[in-house]
């Protein structure tokens, strides 16, 4: 039996992540933590960096039917990364997708058993006695009125709405005959709402703990895995567990794709704006006696591919981390394209442009429209926050060989991912020492929170109408989940020493490889060195600039 269902590729083992990702668990949980958040929606904004603008949607009553910041992210991510109709996805370098979007999958798992226990809740105290719940839902919502703003949640004016509802309610409750079926209603009327908002507290507080422990446990490096219930389908009947298993797949296949965006200013959607660029370009003269053997720019690209590979070897014990060398074909859209497509061709499959696809472009698309070959060098460092990336470009135009290479830099995540759960608390004056104040801890979740979570509930199972009725989150385009979201890098020391640092060994690398080869073709390396040795004296003291920015 066991045979069989390995053979048909479904049963419940566990999914191992692909390795080749160079993802980060730190960022990855960062990142992940977002969807078990209890934030106001709008604190996603504070994330933003100068070119990806994230959008809230405000709703008809947003106060009443508005989503937290985990239930908005949740409900986006989900959308436009498993989404059936979605656009293509940017590589999120030092991160890995699949974890973040599960994650976001079980926190909508847990807020939906939520929300049925809610549902049922209101349907028996609030449905049954509709006129009760639609007069306490307007003493709150006066209240609010009354309050003004979200921060201030009380007023005088409030405090006093609430209490006459509540006098005016046991004045009902007392001077009502007891006999017959309408005081008895109208008794229940008032009461049971009341009751039923004590059992949604209840049912609010114990989530609302559970997802805070995630969240905790998810930045302190530990905690359990995302939990999605039938999301391995078991037998080929279960067709949403096998769209999602589908889902998931291709996501990871589009994580590992080879094929980039460059995008004007923005640079290379993914890997960061463009901060140095180092020339390396002369004419291609014979040695003396000899003549120069034919290659092409492939030729010089492989010699080159093959001595990155060995940067982490050396005389010295360094601990230069292993990097990841390989072979992209960028193409061109627009500053300020909304999305990007991913080209379809016989030479493309599984998100990768063939061998011999990649080898085509190098040599012929060097000039002129079409896509352009990149050679890649990666470190992913500081547990995924910082990804450094050097791309090498050869041309060879006429007689002149060109060598270029370009720094890359992606920041780490926005600090707002990596802020824990902090307790509620405020201060209030002392009995006796009034001139004093101490800190008392508060509840999770207010009586308006709770009433938020009740009212969404019923509607929980039609995004479309609670979206409308309390709005929504919109993701920037062209979106990835790392560099929509990534902090400046060179606020902080450490990352860019690390970055400056790893240009010269890598620039030295690409000009001894590319020297040995022109050598080995009889090419004459004299201007070749000397250019290369000015080259290296001045990344000595490189400084970063906006290299995709032109002053013309």
């Amino acid at each position: 039996m066991g045979a069989a269902v390995a053979m048909d590729g479904f049963g419940p083992g566990a999914q191992v992540p692909l390795t080749g990702s160079g993802g980060g668990t730190g960022a990855t949980n960062a990142l992940a933590s977002a969807a078990y958040r209890d934030s106001p929606l709008k604190t996603i904004q504070d994330a933003d960096n100068e070119l990806y603008k994230t959008t809230v949607k405000t709703g008809k009553w947003e106060k009443l039917f508005g989503p937290d910041l985990g239930e908005a992210f949740s409900r986006a991510v989900q959308t436009r990364m498993l989404g059936g109709g979605r656009g293509a996805l940017i590589q999120s370098f030092g991160v890995d997708p699949q974890p973040v979007v599960q994650h976001c999958l079980a926190a909508t798992h847990l807020r939906r058993q939520r929300d049925v226990r809610l549902t049922l809740i209101t349907f028996v105290c609030g449905v049954l006695f509709l006129p009760g719940l639609l007069l306490w839902l307007g003493v709150i919502q006066l209240r609010r009125m009354a309050a003004g703003s979200a921060k201030k949640r009380t007023s005088t004016i409030g405090t006093v709405l609430l209490w006459a509802a509540g006098l005016l309610s046991v004045l009902v409750l007392l001077k009502l005959p007891f006999d017959g079926v309408l005081p008895n209603y109208l008794r229940a009327m008032i009461v049971a709402p009341v009751l039923g908002w004590f059992l949604a507290r209840r049912v609010c507080q114990q989530t609302a703990v559970d997802l805070r422990a995630r969240w905790t446990a998810l930045l302190g490096g530990g905690g359990m895995g995302p939990q999605i219930p039938k999301s391995v389908p078991t037998d080929p009947g279960e067709k949403s567990a096998e769209e999602l298993r589908l889902n998931l797949e291709k996501l990871s296949a589009e994580q590992q794709s080879n094929i980039a965006f460059y995008a004007g200013s923005k640079g290379i959607l993914g890997l960061g704006t463009r901060w140095g660029s180092w020339t390396l370009a002369e004419e291609l003269v014979p040695q003396a006696g000899r003549e120069i053997h034919a290659f092409r720019a492939w030729d010089v690209v492989r010699k080159i591919h093959d001595q990155l590979a060995l940067l982490e070897r050396g005389a010295m014990k360094t601990g230069f981390p292993k990097p990841t060398v390989k072979h992209w074909i960028v193409s061109a859209v627009g500053e300020g394209a909304d999305s990007v497509s991913r080209p379809e061709s016989d030479n493309i499959v599984h998100f990768q442009v063939k061998p011999h696809e990649i080898q085509r472009i190098c040599n012929d698309q060097q000039f002129g429209a079409g896509n352009r070959h990149y050679l890649g060098v990666q470190f992913t460092l500081w547990d995924g926050n910082l990804v450094l990336t050097m791309m090498v470009t050869v041309t060879s135009l006429h007689q002149t060989l060109r060598i270029e290479v370009t720094g890359h830099a992606l920041g780490p995540v926005h600090g707002l991912f990596s802020a824990k759960p902090a307790a509620k608390t405020k201060q209030v004056s002392k009995a006796v020492r009034f001139w004093e104040t101490r800190t008392v801890q508060q509840p999770l979740l207010g009586t308006d929170d709770i009433v938020r979570l009740a009212v969404r509930a019923p509607l929980t199972w039609y995004p479309p109408v609670l979206e409308f009725l309390g709005g929504k989150m919109v993701l920037p385009e062209p979106f990835g989940l790392r560099h929509v979201w990534a902090g400046p890098l060179w606020k902080n020391r450490f990352m860019a020493d690390d970055a400056i640092r790893m240009a010269t060994p890598v620039l030295r690398a690409v000009h001894s490889a590319t020297l040995k080869m022109l050598d080995e073709h009889g090419v004459d390396t004299d201007r070749f060195t000397s250019r290369s040795l000015a080259l290296s004296g001045g990344i000595q003291e490189p400084g970063p600039k906006k290299a995709d920015v032109y002053d013309a």
